[in-house]
């Protein structure tokens, strides 16, 4: 690829395996993503070189299947997966005072939105501050009582129909993802994005927008898969995250599995796998 990330960029997270920025490509007004994965200094430079090449082209190839299949991921702009190559095709302004020399990268589309992480938080906090003490019972929670609080019964059961339409269209997103071939690896709700949600504010006053298309990011344990283990793998890891994240909207993760089940043909022997993936994961917690 000739065309690479301007200079500018400004760091959004660090990881183990990777560092992602925020940089622009091809105009100063076109954002895009800057994923590096570094060397690893501990590592063989052989070892470190083929390793880092083959996880960066395996991320690189499953974004483009998933995006020529349609699936809602970001497009990639540009990769340079030699770890060597301090200039990067950017006419010898690498060096070492260039991270994009110190580590293989790709260069991705720039999704406009909230972590889906966030969104739900800031619903949670939203419903515990309009329901108070009364809702400590669940989502699904009903209290006979009538006047002022049944109104608020009232609002807090559109509440749940609005954040159901979110966890059904979380279901469909995971559902092209498997139907085009690939298996996510990490399927939380923070690789997850809204496109076009708010990112500012806390959420507590104010029911947070939950319109937009649902995108999948953060492909670097992604692979090609067809196996029904790995599929159910992927629903058991995204079930146990709202178990550890969200808690009052871990109720409603059916919602997610009808989700699922409506948008690929091949859910029920998966779903039917993922009884077994529970299985193991009790006997896993039981066993310590």
């Amino acid at each position: 690829f000739h065309h690479t990330p301007s200079n500018t960029m400004t760091l959004i997270t660090q990881g183990a395996e990777a560092h992602l920025y925020k940089t622009t490509y091809l105009s100063p007004t076109t954002p895009a993503a800057l994923k590096i994965r570094p060397t690893k200094p501990y590592r063989h430079p052989i070892l470190d070189r083929r390793l880092t090449r083959a996880r960066v082209l395996q991320e690189a190839r499953c974004l483009v299947r998933l995006v020529r299949e349609g699936v809602n991921v970001p497009a990639v702009l540009a990769v340079d997966w030699d770890i060597n190559n301090k200039n990067n095709n950017n006419g010898g302004e690498g060096g070492d005072n260039d991270v994009r020399g110190n580590g293989a990268w790709i260069l991705m589309e720039w999704i406009e939105g909230c972590v889906v992480r966030v969104v739900i938080q800031r619903w949670e906090r939203y419903i515990k501050s309009r329901a108070g003490s009364g809702y400590g019972s669940g989502v699904g929670a009903k209290r006979q009582v009538d006047g002022e609080v049944k109104e608020q019964d009232n609002e807090i059961e559109e509440e749940e129909k609005k954040v159901k339409g979110l966890l059904r269209r979380i279901g469909a997103a995971v559902g092209a993802l498997h139907k085009a071939g690939v298996v996510h690896g990490d399927l939380t709700t923070s690789n997850l994005i809204l496109r076009g949600a708010d990112e500012g504010g806390d959420g507590d006053g104010v029911s947070p927008d939950m319109q937009g298309e649902v995108v999948l990011i953060d492909f670097g344990l992604a692979s090609q898969s067809i196996q029904d283990e790995d599929r159910a793998v992927d629903l058991y890891v995204l079930e146990r995250a709202f178990g550890s994240t969200h808690p009052r909207t871990e109720p409603l993760f059916g919602e997610v599995l009808e989700g699922y089940r409506a948008s690929y043909r091949g859910s029920g022997s998966v779903l039917k796998r993922l009884e077994d993936v529970r299985m193991r994961g009790r006997k896993r917690s039981m066993l310590g």
